[in-house]
């Protein structure tokens, strides 16, 4: 073999590991750009749901009713976009930002249940029935309080994990 055609192969080979090196980087880079947005989805989720219960108890239905709906769009929002990175992504991600997006991916899916079970419950007391609209008032609570055993775990896979969380 010439050393011409060794130069050709080794200049090709140097070409597919930029790429690929370049190719891993700028899907990270596209990973860490949206983070920040499903985050700030998910804490203003938290804080319409939390709204949502504090305005439920002072029997402004519409208002609750509002601010549930709210919460499920953003909770839904973050969701969407945390299926989008799996998809395009999955064979980039490092087992740590695997086990992050399920866990955030089942703590949305919790979050979106509770929703569901707040807007029943808004409903029902809304219409005097007092008792049902209580018990899914109560399956919404405990509902959320698992979700948030997930974003507690979350939060520790960040805390773990700095250098790969920005």
């Amino acid at each position: 073999m010439s050393s011409y055609i060794k130069l050709i192969i080794f200049i090709v080979v140097l070409l597919l590991i930029s790429v690929s090196v370049v190719y891993i980087d700028s899907s990270m880079d596209n990973i860490n750009k949206s983070m920040p947005d499903i985050s700030d989805d998910i804490v203003q989720g938290d804080m319409d749901y939390n709204e949502s219960v504090e305005l439920l108890n002072d029997k402004n239905y519409e208002e609750s009713r509002q601010k549930a709906v709210s919460a499920g769009d953003n909770y839904n929002n973050s969701l969407k976009s945390l299926k989008d990175i799996e998809e395009k992504y999955d064979k980039d991600l490092k087992d740590v930002h695997k086990d992050y997006m399920d866990t955030t991916i089942n703590e949305l899916e919790l979050k979106l249940k509770a929703v569901d079970n707040l807007k029943e419950a808004i409903y029902y007391l809304e219409m005097y029935y007092n008792y049902t609209g209580s018990d899914y008032g109560s399956e919404a609570n405990e509902i959320m309080l698992d979700a948030v055993k997930y974003q507690n775990e979350r939060n520790s896979i960040v805390q773990e994990n700095p250098e790969l969380f920005n």
